[in-house]
């Protein structure tokens, strides 16, 4: 899943079931706020950040941070690494370049704008 390019960009054409599942992992692992929170907390990291940490980043207990973060490792979007006791995490520059190329449209705003006026 993450090794290999997500998805065609959306205007090049209907994607392939693999593809439109994969996307959808990715969809789903953002559409949650503390998952977001801890997503915004590593790329603003610009690095690695221990998994101790993210409690107080996602104000949650620890049992819920980690069912966070591997939905976010399922997805691609971030990977881990053990030292000793604690795991390091960090985004997975490539995976998010896929998908926000995947949501690339030429046009998009004016796309927005025609179907947005009454």
């Amino acid at each position: 899943m993450a090794d290999s390019p997500c998805c065609p960009p959306l205007a090049d054409g209907p994607m392939s079931s693999e593809q439109a599942v994969d996307l959808a992992t990715v969809f789903k692992a953002l559409a949650d706020p503390v998952r977001l929170r801890i997503l915004s907390a590593l790329i603003a990291a610009d690095g690695q950040i221990c998994a101790c940490d993210f409690v107080a980043v996602a104000a949650k207990s620890q049992p819920t941070v980690s069912h966070h973060l591997r939905v976010l490792r399922e997805a691609g979007l971030i990977e881990s690494e053990r030292r000793g006791t604690w795991v390091w995490y960090a985004v997975v520059p490539a995976r998010l370049a896929d998908v926000l190329r995947t949501l690339a449209v030429d046009g998009a705003m004016d796309i927005a704008r025609v179907h947005a006026s009454p």
